[in-house]
């Protein structure tokens, strides 16, 4: 592994963990300010795996973004959204379109 590899290794490992330590930090608010969530890691963890040739599922991704199983980390940490962050969310939504 080269040090460009190791070094952006290591920042992906820091991001989750930052994001593991602010649990209260929620998957809607992230999409809200920066267009992306936890559930986007997977995805883009699972979709990087296959094109390295590994097969990688999408509850295997989210568990590994996650720390554990996403449906145990949703009951834990993810109360219901407002409906300010619901309206915020459908506000970005509607002008991405």
């Amino acid at each position: 592994m080269d040090k460009q590899t190791e070094i952006e290794a290591a920042v992906l490992r820091r991001l989750l963990k930052h994001l593991d330590d602010n649990k209260t930090v929620q998957n809607i608010d992230l999409m809200n300010l920066a267009g992306f969530c936890r559930n986007c890691l997977s995805k883009w963890y699972m979709a990087e795996a296959e094109n390295q040739g590994v097969e990688v599922s999408y509850d295997e991704a989210r568990e590994y973004v996650y720390g554990e199983p996403y449906e145990a980390w949703k009951v834990k940490h993810q109360p219901k959204a407002t409906a300010e962050q619901l309206a915020a969310f459908d506000a970005k939504s509607q002008s991405e379109k």
